[in-house]
């Protein structure tokens, strides 16, 4: 029989693994009326599509071109904004724009961080000690990855409840969400409203000199015509570029954070293993595995741009392609007790942050945040537990995470 699959299941949702799972022993490679597109669980063929360079990561062009015309007016702004992110482009627009972005990105530029990132985790802890009960979500783990990427992109902190609002927003279509019919006029508002507010901070770099992501971003804008133009920014690319560092740099770490946590509150055993890491060899061990158990990032699709075959399956130019990262992330041919939670594990060759080309940038301050934050949340309240089951799941196929995780901090 085949299994079920409906991705507005609230239930899926809250533990796709399930579905998955019967998903991936029982038909691997499939298409999917409710994908309109073609479903890929295996870890190997997950890979396989990934680093493809004839699987476009372009969904907004075809997206655009498929709309009725008198509906294309409604989504432009989101074409322009957030369809010309970087995760949405392929070479050799991608190479450009990687090679002009990367930057901000590299060991040394994070070296430059750390500090900071490690002020704000001893910060936000220092707020919840004294507190019974918190929302671990609102007052922890958003807040952390926010504040990293507003400051370094000089964006100031009073602003992230506005940022939160329109980050909400713009989910709403970077997510796939399938239960807000309006789900396009909020995402426009939200973008729209972001987009806004870094015209007035992009001003502000150019009347006076920060040191900043942001204004490094400028300056890719604003050189002159003697610079050639692969090393140059459109204003609508600046603009873009900002968004997404703004969007990625805390939506992805901060659902990490917290499904990271309810997997330790779940799993005593897990959770004194963690508590007894000291090494951060061991906690970078750790992390890799949080990634790979439950991690943000459930799924991505890529377009066929040419005839191909995956797992004996005949896919034409122009299919959609989903590969479940979730799925290959559990897949027994590939991890030993998939479905446990062995923070010990290694090798882990997990793909939450992409394969190939389009290896995630943020990936390693994702990784350094959750290295830092995690062992200091755990460590400082030990007796920590849930109250109530983690709830306001993303019903998107591409961003995973909890909205609310109450847990009694028991200090």
């Amino acid at each position: 029989m085949t299994p079920h699959f409906d991705p507005q299941d609230a239930a899926y949702a809250r533990d796709p693994y399930p579905v998955l799972a019967d998903l991936r022993a029982s038909q691997p490679v499939h298409y999917s009326p409710a994908l309109k597109g073609w479903a890929v669980l295996r870890h190997a063929d997950v890979q396989r599509v990934m680093r493809d360079a004839q699987m476009s990561a372009d969904k907004m062009t075809p997206f655009y071109a498929a709309l009725p015309q008198g509906q294309k007016s409604q989504v432009e702004v989101l074409i322009t904004y957030l369809g010309g992110w970087l995760v949405f482009k392929d070479p050799p627009v991608h190479t450009r724009l990687r090679s002009l972005i990367g930057r901000a990105f590299t060991p040394t530029a994070l070296a430059g961080v750390r500090p900071n990132v490690e002020r704000i985790v001893t910060v936000l802890i220092d707020d919840l000690a004294g507190k019974s009960e918190v929302d671990l979500v609102a007052d922890f783990a958003n807040p952390l990855p926010a504040y990293v990427i507003m400051d370094m992109l000089g964006v100031p902190r009073a602003l992230l409840p506005d940022m939160r609002a329109w980050s909400e927003d713009i989910k709403l279509f970077i997510g796939s969400s399938r239960q807000t019919p309006d789900k396009y006029a909020l995402a426009r508002r939200g973008t729209e409203a972001m987009a806004d507010c870094f015209r007035d901070l992009i001003l502000a770099r150019r009347a006076r000199a920060h040191d900043d992501i942001l204004a490094m971003l400028v300056a890719a804008n604003d050189a002159d015509s003697s610079v050639p133009e692969n090393r140059r920014l459109s204003n609508d690319e600046l603009i873009a570029t900002a968004i997404l560092f703004l969007f990625a740099g805390h939506e992805t770490t901060a659902s990490l954070i917290a499904m990271a946590s309810v997997a330790l509150l779940r799993d005593e055993a897990a959770r004194a293993t963690f508590l007894g890491l000291y090494s951060p060899v061991d906690v970078q061990v750790a992390v890799e595995e949080f990634l790979r158990f439950d991690g943000p990032t459930p799924a991505m699709m890529r377009i066929a741009l040419r005839d191909t075959d995956i797992g004996g399956h005949a896919i034409k130019s122009g299919d959609r392609v989903w590969t479940f990262i979730g799925a290959a992330n559990r897949d027994p041919a590939a991890f030993v007790r998939p479905d446990e939670l062995d923070l010990k594990r290694t090798p882990n060759p997990h793909v939450t942050f992409g394969f190939g080309a389009h290896f995630c940038l943020g990936a390693p301050l994702a990784r350094m945040e959750a290295q830092l934050a995690l062992p200091k949340l755990h460590a400082r309240f030990p007796r920590m537990s849930l109250t109530a089951e983690p709830d306001g799941w993303n019903d998107g196929l591409t961003l995973r995470g909890p909205g609310r995780v109450q847990v009694m901090l028991g200090s």
